[in-house]
């Protein structure tokens, strides 16, 4: 029998193969979790956007902001951390492109909005953390026998804004917030315990947490919307500057080939010069290119956290407060037609640059064209010169003849001349009289074979 191969150290135990990325991709539906909180609470949240490669610098502010409690960070720290700094509880996550921070302290409060969480933290590790703050909120869970606060009430502790909210997880909570930056710089979600468990509490604030901070990155994408659209908007027009001029250069041809007349700017039509239309034209797509490759991955992602939004304002059952906008409503008066210009603009900057590859491909169609006309001109005039180069050539032929045979005749005549001298008994006059008619039919004979040849190789 064949021996087996020994097994890994990792399927030691098992009686099976194991895939190396099994523990991985179990792992990864763990990495977002929750903390089981209770009521009151409160809770400050930092997002932090970094960029998709800013987690190393990340984790090396992190593991500072650890060493200022007299806490080691592990070696190996995933997308998540949490610990417990003396009272206040901190979670640190890393998301694709930006970096939370949550902080977070249990028992009761009289002012659920008070700034002092923060304010034990290093102000100089705050100042200095890299990436730039994207959303910061403080939120507060009230406890089901703290005093329950009216409408009227509720308004002032939000700075007299109007106020959004609704009955949370099948009714055992409630949600307020007015969803502004306030005079501290933080946004304000005001949460009420009725009936929530542990578990529902921590999964109520972190999916409130999460709706405020992807909102927040998926807006980013509208700015870029329309700052493009400008761009877009002139580059719309500029195409159909060069399409028109594209237009009057084809009926200008038009005109002339009607006129039976030779197409060239000389007589008296202005055609656009090609080079400089097709110059315009690759300038044009360059920055169309540019513009797309700029905002392509921005509104990308734009669409992706709207959809993170949109399932986690399912995942919170809102039921509705008689006279109160829900939190689902609010957000999708706003956020949908955010979403929708940045998809807009997504498929206007693609359709545009199909249009400028349309329209290169019509320029470059006509300038073939009219190479392949200059190339036929200069084939019929090279025919035409090849033509009268040959009437020319028959026209001297007879002078060619005449030539040969003068030479010819001479040659002759001094050879007979020599023999007359030397005592033959020759008349070098007659002789000379006798070859020239031979000599003119030889030479006529022998340029006309010659030309004959060559006309056969040329065939």
């Amino acid at each position: 029998m064949t021996a087996l191969p020994e097994p890994s150290q990792q399927s030691s135990a098992l009686p099976f193969p194991v895939h190396p990325l099994r523990e991985l991709v179990t792992s990864e539906l763990h990495a977002r979790t929750f903390d089981p909180l209770q009521a009151p609470v409160r809770i400050a949240h930092l997002a932090y956007l970094c960029g998709e490669r800013g987690s190393g610098s990340q984790k090396q502010y992190l593991a500072r902001l650890l060493s200022h409690f007299g806490i080691q960070l592990p070696p190996h720290v995933g997308l998540q951390y949490a610990t417990d700094l003396g009272g206040l509880w901190l979670r640190w996550e890393r998301h694709t492109e930006f970096v939370t921070y949550t902080l977070s302290r249990e028992g009761p409060f009289t002012q659920p909005f008070a700034p002092d969480l923060l304010g034990e933290l290093p102000q100089v590790w705050l100042r200095n953390l890299p990436g730039q703050v994207v959303t910061a909120v403080q939120l507060a869970l009230e406890s089901a026998d703290m005093p329950e606060r009216g409408l009227d009430e509720l308004v002032a502790l939000f700075g007299g804004h109007p106020v959004i909210g609704a009955q949370v997880a099948g009714g055992a909570g409630f949600i307020w917030s007015d969803l502004r930056i306030h005079a501290d710089g933080f946004g304000h979600i005001l949460l009420r315990d009725r009936c929530l468990s542990d578990g529902q509490a921590g999964r109520l604030i972190k999916r409130v947490l999460e709706i405020n901070a992807y909102r927040a990155m998926a807006l980013l994408g509208l700015p870029a919307a329309r700052e493009a659209s400008q761009l877009l908007s002139e580059a719309e027009q500029r195409l159909a500057g060069v399409a028109s001029r594209m237009v009057d250069g084809n009926q200008g041809l038009a005109s002339m080939s009607e006129a039976k007349s030779a197409p060239k700017p000389a007589d008296g039509i202005d055609l656009p010069p090609e080079r400089e239309l097709l110059a315009e034209l690759t300038a044009l797509a360059a920055e169309i290119e540019s513009v797309a490759a700029e905002t392509a991955t921005r509104f990308d992602a734009s669409q992706a956290y709207y959809q993170v939004v949109r399932q986690r304002l399912e995942q919170l059952r809102e039921e509705r407060i008689q006279g109160v906008q829900t939190l689902s409503e609010f957000l999708d008066a706003r956020l949908a037609p955010a979403i929708a210009t940045c998809t807009a603009t997504a498929q206007r900057q693609q359709h545009l640059a199909e249009r400028a590859a349309r329209v290169t491909a019509l320029l470059r169609a006509r300038v073939e064209v009219q190479l392949q006309e200059q190339n036929r001109a200069l084939l019929d005039s090279m025919d035409r010169r090849a033509k009268l180069q040959l009437r020319l050539q028959e026209t001297v032929e007879g002078l060619s003849v005449v030539a040969i045979s003068y030479y010819g005749v001479g040659l002759i005549g001094y050879l007979l001349k020599g023999f007359e001298a030397s005592g033959w008994p020759l008349d070098a006059t007659l002789g000379i009289g006798i070859a020239m008619p031979i000599v003119v039919g030889a030479a006529w004979l022998g340029l006309r074979q010659a030309k004959r040849r060559l006309l056969k190789g040329a065939e």
